[in-house]
């Protein structure tokens, strides 16, 4: 008897845990980053001095597409260079001159990729320096990264947010999945500035 009340109450506390925690359907999140360094990426020039496209590795086979034309920069992912192109982020950009870091963090849930995210370089036509030309402000961008829809879902600007890639984590975790690329606004999480203030549409 004393087995089975021992027992019983060993099954109610692991079920009060899962009902609590979820503890049943808990998944592992994990990071995994990758280059697009052009030393580490497939290059592709174009005719024109100023644009040009490569293309890097990404997880699961990913291919991760990166196109600059008038000193803009685009970054999509799919299967291939040509279902990168075809996706929304293929065309999301920012009015400003800009450019990207070498590294995406990736974010997985169970060891599949769901986000991706990258810092991105704004250039402020209002911030000159000494040389006159234009400083950088710091933006990470959170991108959804599914079978179908890929397409930027958060902004967090770097200066104003000093934990920004916990930020960015948490705003992958919570928005990436059910973000639906036709309908849903971008997300400017976190503290804002300067550089949300560029990435927004005007």
């Amino acid at each position: 008897m004393t087995q089975s009340l021992t027992a019983r109450g060993a099954a109610l506390v692991t079920l009060t845990l899962i009902a609590t925690y979820g503890i049943a359907t808990a998944e592992t999140t994990t990071s995994l980053s990758t280059s697009t360094a052009p030393r580490d990426c497939r290059v592709q020039a174009s005719a024109r001095d100023d644009s040009g496209a490569r293309i890097c590795a990404g997880p699961q086979g990913l291919k991760v597409l990166i196109r600059e034309g008038d000193l803009r920069e685009t970054v999509s992912i799919g299967r291939s260079r040509q279902t990168a192109a075809a996706e929304p982020a293929g065309s999301q950009s920012f009015g400003p001159f800009n450019s990207t870091s070498h590294t995406i963090e990736w974010r997985l849930a169970n060891g599949k990729p769901f986000a991706a995210i990258q810092r991105w370089h704004i250039a402020d036509n209002e911030d000159a320096g000494p040389d006159h030309r234009q400083r950088t402000k710091q933006l990470l961008v959170v991108t959804r990264v599914m079978p179908k829809g890929i397409c930027h879902v958060a902004y967090i600007d770097v200066t104003a947010n000093p934990e920004a890639d916990r930020v960015a984590r948490d705003a992958a975790t919570r928005l990436a999945r059910n973000f639906d690329c036709a309908k849903d606004r971008i997300a400017m999480v976190g503290t804002p500035g300067r550089a949300t203030e560029l990435a927004s549409p005007r």
